[in-house]
């Protein structure tokens, strides 16, 4: 099975064969630290449809650069499902992408609790039309949880992909 990394470019290019139309895609990354970026980057030629990345670790980051609502991150925290949503849709209109993957979570090994334990991550993913979310519990330690993370949006937006080229041409 190809990396997912290399997997992505191959449904672009499929997709933009489909349509005449290039997707573009950006990270807003968390507690990945840059990995999902990183990974992306790897591929020669990423360059054509990767606009860029911002990792916005902090609070004040998540608010002041990607627009997360105080209000968000007070009622439902920085690890949320609402935050992942908007990150990701705050990352699709500062990157000026078709669409945006972002990520939130506890990589451990301090700062989980009963209700958001060590190795929770919300991943998000917004485009025009739609923006979702998924939640993941990774029980490595922080390294692995990271890359748990990286792997699990990867395969989140090749997904999609398949999703965009199998539904084009229906509507």
């Amino acid at each position: 099975m190809a990396e997912l990394e290399v997997e992505i470019p191959r449904l672009i290019k499929k997709y933009q064969a489909k349509t005449g139309r290039l997707l573009t895609i950006g990270t807003v990354e968390s507690a990945t630290g840059g990995r999902i970026a990183d990974r992306i980057t790897n591929v020669p030629g990423s360059s054509d449809y990767f606009k860029g990345s911002l990792v916005a670790y902090s609070n004040e980051a998540k608010i002041a650069l990607v627009g997360v609502k105080k209000a968000t991150l007070e009622k439902h925290g920085a690890v949320s499902e609402r935050s992942a949503l908007e990150m990701a849709r705050g990352g699709r209109k500062l990157l000026d992408v078709d669409i945006c993957v972002s990520d939130t979570g506890i990589a451990g090994p301090a700062g989980g609790t009963p209700s958001k334990p060590v190795g929770l991550f919300y991943l998000g993913l917004a485009a025009e039309d739609i923006s979702f979310s998924q939640t993941h519990v990774f029980s490595g330690n922080r390294e692995g949880n990271k890359l748990g993370a990286a792997e699990a949006v990867l395969d989140m937006l090749k997904r999609y992909l398949v999703q965009c080229i199998d539904t084009t041409g229906r509507r």
